[in-house]
């Protein structure tokens, strides 16, 4: 099978044929439809610091995907083939104080599809059942392929209660984005979203945001003033890991305030410890899903009128991935989507299935 493979120690990407992966005990082998280009790939192709670290190689990368069901071990329920899915990436170990409670976004010992073990940018991936989420509902094979970073979107805003509350999020990336649609979608009064790519501060015009917000330009001060907002804000989403995003909304918290924080900082730095204490602000880290609780709610926002496709900005084949990662690398887009279905050459975004795809996933996920 064809696969994108981290072949070598140095920059780049390689598409390669490697053997199809075999189905072992518990797991489900899928064919791979769609694949979403997170920034822990570009890390990959960079082959950073944190790469070089990391990784063990070779390695199939990537880790937000869909696909078809076509292979199932040995009791295996409540998957078949044909199904439709999507892929927790967090492998979890099952037997740590947080595993045997119920708790396993929390686990100490967790392994990451597409970092830990070969991944999903090929033709076939094999995951546990257990990490395998069938979609019962309608849904197209795009949006099914960015349920990881919807899932860190959908952990991070309903962190905190949004309805009536004022919203802060720093950094218009598409998981920010997505947030913004989320907490629009559920009822917060304002969502200002700041960023300094107008680009990105576009899509989220179209998400339906209270105020997009060009930092480069105007001050979170001015973006108050034009909400009419005489209080800061309620709940913070922090998407960006920026430091001076970090640090102004910190600054600009009502007393009491709650703040996601999402975004990884490159490394440390300063803040103003003293605001967050004579405030009494709340901070809470976020990393990846609630397993299974937002994979849940991700569903439940789609069927109730959630649209996610303004977030998918562009679309190649997979042959054409080094296009596709220069693409996401330029940060001016929103999700670019990998097609491994054998389709079209690169071309932006289309948002509506064919009818014949729309037919294939309303029949599997009947």
């Amino acid at each position: 099978m064809k696969a994108l493979v981290k072949e070598k120690a140095e920059p780049g990407l390689w598409l390669l044929d490697v053997p199809e992966p075999e189905v072992g005990p518990g797991e489900v082998k899928i064919r791979v439809l769609r694949t979403g280009i997170c920034g822990t790939d570009l890390h990959i192709r960079k082959y950073d610091d944190w790469a070089r670290n990391t990784l063990k190689l070779p390695l199939v990368a990537g880790h937000e995907f869909s696909g078809h069901v076509v292979e199932v071990a040995p009791g295996v329920e409540d998957v078949a083939l044909g199904d439709l899915v999507s892929g927790e990436g967090h492998l979890v170990c099952g037997k740590c104080r947080n595993c045997m409670a119920g708790r396993r976004h929390l686990c100490r010992n967790t392994i990451g599809l597409g970092v830990n073990r070969d991944g999903a940018f090929a033709e076939y991936v094999t995951l546990p059942a257990t990490n395998v989420w069938v979609h019962r509902t309608p849904v197209h094979p795009d949006i099914a392929a960015i349920f990881d970073p919807f899932g860190n979107a959908v952990h991070t805003a309903l962190s905190f209660p949004l309805v009536g509350e004022d919203v802060l999020i720093t950094g218009a990336g598409p998981i920010g984005l997505m947030a913004a649609a989320v907490a629009t979608h559920v009822g917060a009064r304002n969502v200002m979203i700041t960023d300094v790519s107008d680009e990105r501060l576009d899509l989220a015009a179209k998400l339906g945001v209270s105020l997009a917000l060009n930092v480069s330009r105007s001050s979170i001060e001015e973006g108050m003033r034009r909400l009419q907002m005489r209080e800061g804000f309620d709940v913070g989403l922090e998407m960006s890991g920026n430091p001076a995003a970090v640090r102004d909304m910190i600054a600009h918290m009502t007393h009491g305030g709650r703040i996601a924080m999402l975004g990884l900082p490159a490394e440390e730095f300063a803040i103003d410890w003293a605001t967050v204490v004579t405030s009494m602000i709340t901070i809470k880290g976020i990393y990846g899903r609630e397993m299974f609780e937002t994979w849940y709610n991700m569903s439940v926002l789609l069927e109730k009128g959630l649209d996610l496709s303004p977030v998918i900005t562009h679309r190649f084949d997979y042959r054409d991935f080094d296009a596709a990662f220069d693409t996401a690398a330029g940060g001016r887009t929103g999700k670019v989507i990998l097609d491994w279905s054998g389709g079209a050459r690169p071309e932006r975004a289309r948002h509506e299935p064919t009818e014949a795809e729309a037919a294939a996933t309303m029949n599997r996920s009947a």
